[in-house]
Order: structure tokens, then C-alpha cells, then sequence
């Protein structure tokens, strides 16, 4: 059994690594609270470019009448061969099972996809790492023309490859560098490199009512209604647990009421009125239609790092919670310790005096 100094080192320490969890905790409580602040104000403009969009194609035709073709190769379906999937994950880890969720999540996608050529796109550092762990990165071949136009041209050696990593890009989220990576997906989609584009991501609207969804971006079927190929809910206890962690940092746990926002959405356009575009509708849509893409996926972001800053919390409030039992085991365990020691002496004194 170990003495009464080993034991008050490991208290020591033990009190030490608390003092860290819990300063981490607040740290991702206070973080949470700015990333839902940026959730919020980021849905009403996905509302009404939406509504901008649902009210436009409701108005004008999607088929070219000359060519009978659809005005904008965002909305063409074709057979999936080639299958772009954006996987969302952390940067940092201490956040529980977070980033193992969206992992998993993503290799059962794959598994259930294995016919399929698979390109994976890597949001956040540590998807990135498993990524490339698991699957070969993709190669490309520069070749420059005589009047210096480069072109990439690419090899596949696997049926999956990483195509691309983004870390960084969730520690301080950019909507200009969330639109230069809508704006490559829909380049590959355009030019059929791609046939589909899935999004692994957690879908976050509070503490306690979050899921992991994979959500379909492409092809565009019909505007403002997403297409969950897959999705799973959070188990109850993983929900009581977040609640307690919410409680304990005065977090709301209920999701924010914004039926008002979108009620106020939903009345553009409904209006049974004919508008006249000073576009035409093509440009429109050629317009409109990449800013839809960028606000889904921005939108996509900024609730993973919500629900990453959420996972953080209640993994740090449940570890400080253990280091709490912790010590008071190993307080009780110290006082048995000396209490026996003390006891032991007092014997070795009585029997010594009473030999005398």
C-alpha cells in the first residue's frame, strides 16, 4: 500500500490536472457562446438567399426553351460514379468523442459506398490526419502549354483519395475561404469530375439537440430542402450529460427561438405576382445559385464548431467531475493510511509500557 507521501503527491497532482480541466472548460463555454452568437446571426441570410432562390425558380423556367437543357448544370442528376465527401471535424482534440464520431460516421458512408469512386475533402485538422492515415493522397501533374496556361492533370491509384485538407480554416472561419472551396466543388461538379457531393457534419442547434448528419450538397434538387443520406441523434445520457455542463456555465440549453426570423424569411416572394428581371434569368441563377452552395456550406461550419465547442465543454466538465471523486478517494484512502500508521504506533507504545 502506497504511504502517506506518495498519496499527497498524487492528490497534488490530481488537484492539479482539475485546476486545467476547469479552466478549459470555461474556456470552451465562453467560446461555445460566441460560436452560437455566430450560428444565429449567420440563418437569416441563408433564409433569404432561400427564399431568394426558392421564389426565383418558382417564376421562371429551369429549362432553356431553345436547347430544352437546364439553365444551370447545378441541377442536372446524373448516375453516381464519383463522389466528393467533405468531412467536418476538429481541430483539437480534449473534445470527447467528437471527431471519433465524425470519423466513424464517414468510414460507414465509405463503407456503404464502396462501388463508388470516393474523393474526400478534410475541414479540420484532425480528420485530416485520420484521412490520410487511411487513404492515399491524390497526385496531380502540372503541365504548362506554349502560351503559359497551366494545366493539372491526376492519376487515380485508388478507388478513395484525399483530394484536399483545409486545417485551420474552422479556428478562425472565413466566409472568403469557405467560398473558394464551394466555388472548386462546383468547378468539379460542372465539369463532371464529381457526379455527387456529400457533407459529414454535426448539425448543431443547442447544447442538448445536436446529430451527426450526412447531408447531400450535390446535385441541387429542390432549394431549401436538405437531403439527409444519413444521420444519427445523440443517446440520452449524452444529452443529460451536456445539459449538467450547460447548467453549471449558465448556458441556455434550449435552441434559440427564431420563428420569427423565418416566418419573416418565408414571406418573400409568396406573393402570386409576376416580377420583372432586368436579368436574364439564366444570370441570375449563374449569380445566385454559388452564393446558395457558400451559405450552406458556411452555415454547415459554423454549426461543427458550435457542436465542437459544446463536446469540449461537456468532456472537460465531466473530467473535472472525475478528478473531484478522484481525490476524495484518494483523501479517504490517505486518511486510512495515517489513521493505521497512528493506530499502529499507539499499539507499539501500550506494549511496550505494559512489558515494562
Amino acid at each position: 500500500m502506497a504511504n502517506v507521501l506518495d498519496l499527497r503527491r498524487r492528490i497534488r497532482s490530481v488537484k492539479n490536472t482539475r485546476q486545467i480541466t476547469k479552466a478549459m472548460k470555461m474556456v470552451a463555454a465562453a467560446k461555445l457562446r460566441r460560436a452560437q452568437e455566430r450560428a444565429l446571426s449567420a440563418r437569416p441570410y441563408a433564409k433569404m438567399i432561400t427564399s431568394v432562390l426558392d421564389s426565383l425558380t418558382r417564376r421562371v423556367d429551369l429549362y432553356d426553351e431553345q436547347t430544352g437543357n437546364l439553365r444551370h448544370p447545378l441541377f442536372i442528376t446524373r448516375p453516381e460514379k464519383r463522389v466528393l465527401l467533405i468531412v467536418v471535424s476538429g481541430d483539437k482534440g480534449f473534445a470527447g468523442a467528437f471527431n471519433a464520431n465524425v470519423l466513424k460516421t464517414a468510414y460507414h458512408f465509405i463503407a456503404a459506398n464502396s462501388d463508388k469512386e470516393i474523393d474526400v475533402e478534410a475541414v479540420g485538422r484532425k480528420g485530416r490526419d485520420q484521412m490520410r492515415r487511411k487513404y492515399p493522397v491524390a497526385v496531380y501533374t502540372e503541365h504548362t502549354d506554349e502560351d503559359g496556361h497551366v494545366t493539372r492533370t491526376r492519376q487515380r491509384k485508388a478507388a478513395i483519395e484525399v483530394t484536399g485538407d483545409h486545417p485551420g480554416m474552422l479556428e478562425k472561419l472565413e466566409l472568403e475561404r469557405v467560398s473558394r472551396l464551394a466555388q472548386d466543388v462546383i468547378h468539379r461538379y460542372i465539369h463532371e469530375e464529381i457526379d455527387s457531393c456529400y457533407l459529414v457534419y454535426n448539425e448543431f442547434k443547442s447544447v442538448i439537440a445536436q446529430r451527426l448528419v450526412v447531408e447531400q450538397l450535390l446535385p441541387l434538387i429542390k432549394i431549401g430542402s436538405s437531403r439527409m443520406a444519413e444521420s444519427v441523434e445523440f443517446s440520452k445520457e449524452e444529452r443529460e450529460k451536456a445539459a449538467m455542463a450547460a447548467a453549471s456555465m449558465a448556458i441556455e440549453v434550449e435552441p434559440a427561438d427564431t420563428r420569427e426570423a423565418d416566418d419573416e424569411s418565408k414571406k418573400f416572394g409568396t406573393s402570386e405576382v409576376d416580377y420583372i428581371y432586368e436579368q436574364p434569368s439564366q444570370e441570375l441563377l449563374a449569380g445566385l445559385i454559388p452564393q446558395y452552395v457558400t451559405s450552406m456550406l458556411y452555415h454547415a461550419m459554423t454549426e461543427s464548431v458550435a457542436a465542437e465547442q459544446a463536446a469540449r465543454m461537456t468532456a472537460m466538465d465531466s473530467a473535472t467531475n472525475n478528478a473531484s471523486d478522484m481525490i476524495d478517494g484518494l483523501t479517504l484512502t490517505m486518511n486510512r493510511v495515517r489513521q493505521a500508521a497512528i493506530t499502529k504506533e499507539i499499539i507499539e507504545i501500550v506494549s511496550g509500557a505494559a512489558a515494562l
